[in-house]
């Protein structure tokens, strides 16, 4: 009995590891306006048309726009909520881009989220890429609009 609970003990702590160990590395994420260089390279596979930036309005109404706003200007219903937690949802048409202002850069923020505490959930799992890149036209599109 002894070992099976001193085996359960290590594997525990293992897990512990796995998970704090990216959540730590999330934690060094800079506060202060900044770029990401590997995402600046990535390139919008998804050709600028009518059609694809209707497209991403279509899932950007139904998966952001209650954080973001209809406008893009952080202003959704749901945003005092989130105020309350500590921060309001980025204005998406103002000049000011918190993690980057490159489509691939935006791009990577609606796939993964901004951790460590996750202000912006990451939609990977729920949009497909393609898709995401149809949304980063639209957010381009709200900002020629203002």
């Amino acid at each position: 009995m002894r070992k099976a609970s001193g085996v359960a003990a290590r594997v525990a702590a293992m897990g512990a590891v796995f998970l704090v160990g990216p959540i730590l590395a999330a934690q060094e994420h800079p506060v202060s306006a900044h770029t990401h260089l590997d995402a600046q390279r990535l390139a919008n596979p998804v050709p600028r048309t009518p059609e694809s930036i209707a497209a991403g309005a279509k899932v950007y109404t139904k998966l952001c726009a209650n954080c973001h706003g209809a406008s893009g200007r952080g202003n959704g219903r749901l945003a005092a909520g989130l105020a309350a937690y500590g921060r309001r949802p980025s204005d998406l048409v103002d000049d000011t881009w918190q993690h980057g202002s490159t489509d691939g850069e935006i791009f990577l923020v609606i796939r993964d989220g901004i951790g460590p505490d996750f202000h912006m959930d990451a939609f990977a799992r729920l949009i497909a890429d393609e898709e995401i890149w149809r949304v980063v036209h639209y957010i381009r599109s709200l900002a020629m609009g203002r």
